[in-house]
């Protein structure tokens, strides 16, 4: 069973749980500009930007706890540039010292309620590390739809100069950033009844096709597979 909240802590971060299934099961976590610090039996893990679905063969009766960051806020908890973590699950101890992540791992484990650890840890570190507000513009207008020009020129930036500000923050350049959004905004209304044509124009696709190629390109199934969780 999957379940998330908002969490109270941590701006903008979501909490997570799944528990655990009876058998193997392989899932497929979409790309959505984020970052999450995971807790599992075999430790503390960080999972990076993805730039395209990451499949994950669960093995019965693991249980994971996530604190999912928003788009450009994980750098300031993890300490570093998101770029480096792009497509990648890493455990936290290559990140931070052993005995700090040996210590932390403990305290989870024995924790009754393992997310408000995971909360408390990056309330703390975060602040440590104040936001850009910058960032958070960009992440923003881009979620808003408008066009990576529109959102340089917002911010004061040219856009290279806004390509080299994105990588350190989401992982990934603008572009990249604003149609991971796109079609997390097209799947959200799809799913909740919204007809697939409508969905994509109104999410900022040219028409369904550009939709149903977009989702074969960041997922790698096609839409109608993914909506029917084949």
């Amino acid at each position: 069973m999957y379940e998330e909240w908002r969490s109270r802590r941590v701006d903008g971060a979501v909490v997570w749980h799944r528990g655990a299934l009876p058998d193997a099961r392989r899932a497929r976590v979409l790309p959505d500009g984020c970052m999450d610090l995971i807790w599992t039996a075999g430790g503390l893990l960080v999972a990076g930007p993805d730039t395209r679905a990451h499949l994950v063969d669960d093995v019965p009766g693991t249980v994971y706890v996530g604190l999912r960051f928003a788009p450009g806020t994980g750098p300031r908890v993890l300490g570093v540039p998101a770029h480096e973590l792009r497509d990648a699950r890493v455990p936290l101890g290559a990140l931070w010292p052993e005995r700090e992540v040996r210590e932390l791992t403990e305290r989870v484990a024995e924790a009754p309620d393992r997310a408000r650890v995971l909360e408390e840890l990056a309330a703390a570190r975060s602040r440590g590390a104040p936001g850009d507000p910058l960032i958070r513009a960009v992440a923003a207008g881009l979620r808003a739809g408008r066009s990576v020009a529109d959102v340089a020129r917002g911010a004061g930036l040219s856009e290279r100069q806004l390509h080299r500000r994105s990588l350190a923050a989401f992982g990934y350049g603008p572009k990249t950033l604003a149609r991971v959004l796109r079609m997390e905004r097209a799947l959200r209304m799809v799913r909740g009844g919204v007809p697939p044509a409508s969905a994509a124009a109104r999410a900022g696709c040219a028409d369904q096709a550009h939709l149903s190629r977009e989702v074969r390109a960041l997922t790698g199934v096609r839409l109608s597979e993914l909506l029917s969780g084949a």
